[in-house]
């Protein structure tokens, strides 16, 4: 009887181990930043709405690599979920680079409509066709260029500075119409790249500049919001299938809910940060010449033109 009851606690123990499922997250930034803060809600809700038969194990501070490494981990099946800018996401998804333009969105408020709205939307439906399922959107934020040589004010001020971007060919194009010399660098070689002076600056939202502590290693910082930067929560079909309708529905509304809650950590970095920037002794341009650097871009936004056609680009701006 003893032996049986063993047997039918081994058994039961069994049962329950393969009834919980581990996903691997992974992000660039802290456990502290807007990422982990919408990473975390994600995978609470996850386990809570499935009642622990799923939970997270959180990869923080490029644990597993760049951006565009675990995007590839994610296609091949070697991690569950990244929470990733679009930085390297056109690189699989093409259709995704129209929301890259310089200066298309007007604030947070637009960004958030049009990605919430139908445009928005109809962008996720492209990923299952690369091997990916893009969850929802969520948020990196308005960027802004920091660099150890200059205040930039105007274009005019930027020229020559050699610049670490995302490996991004939107961007890219862009920063070269400022007279930027863009250098594409995965995100984990950011800070040592600025210590050492191999380049002279980066631009990033003021949440990713906060939890880098870039502040440490860059003088100046401009408020130039020259580029909205979405974010995606994206997994993979593989994921996706093994899961029931019910689990489905739960997964998507954490999604959303990690959305809400990394977008609000955005607000409050945005709010407090530039103030915690200049305490920790960075000088701050907080007016610059906004329509020399929308006039710089003429050339560049004819090319946005021909790539992603004028229409669908102002489709974009002409949401209110």
């Amino acid at each position: 009887m003893k032996r049986s009851l063993l047997t039918l606690a081994l058994l039961a123990a069994t049962c329950g181990a393969q009834a919980q499922t581990i996903l691997k997250i992974g992000y660039a930034t802290t456990a502290t930043s807007h990422y982990g803060v919408g990473s975390t809600t994600f995978c609470d809700d996850i386990e809570k709405g499935t009642q622990g038969r799923y939970k997270c194990q959180q990869f923080p501070s490029s644990a597993l690599g760049g951006e565009r490494e675990m995007i590839e981990a994610v296609q091949l099946g070697t991690l569950d979920i990244v929470n990733t800018s679009t930085g390297p996401v056109g690189n699989f998804v093409p259709e995704v680079k129209i929301v890259d333009i310089p200066f298309l969105f007007r604030d947070y408020d637009h960004a958030r409509k049009v990605l919430d709205g139908p445009i928005g939307q109809d962008l996720l439906t492209k990923f299952p066709s690369k091997g990916l399922v893009a969850l929802s959107w969520t948020e990196n934020g308005f960027r802004h260029m920091t660099n150890n040589k200059r205040a930039i004010v105007k274009p005019e001020d930027a020229s020559g500075l050699k610049m670490r971007t995302m490996e991004n060919k939107v961007h890219m194009e862009g920063y070269r119409a400022f007279g930027i010399q863009p250098t594409p660098m995965a995100f984990p070689e950011v800070f040592g790249a600025l210590q050492q002076g191999t380049v002279d600056g980066q631009e990033n939202p003021i949440p990713v500049i906060l939890a880098s502590k870039f502040s440490q290693v860059q003088k100046h910082l401009s408020l130039t919001g020259h580029v909205y930067s979405p974010a995606l929560l994206i997994t993979s079909p593989r994921v996706m299938n093994k899961l029931s309708d019910a689990d489905k529905k739960v997964f998507y509304e954490a999604a959303k809910h990690a959305s809400a809650a990394q977008r609000k950590k955005v607000n409050d970095d945005e709010a407090n940060g530039i103030a915690q920037l200049e305490k920790e002794g960075m000088s701050v341009v907080k007016r610059v010449d906004g329509p020399a650097f929308r006039n710089a871009l003429r050339e560049a936004y004819a090319n946005y033109s021909k790539e992603f056609g004028a229409d669908n680009i102002r489709r974009i701006q002409d949401v209110k």
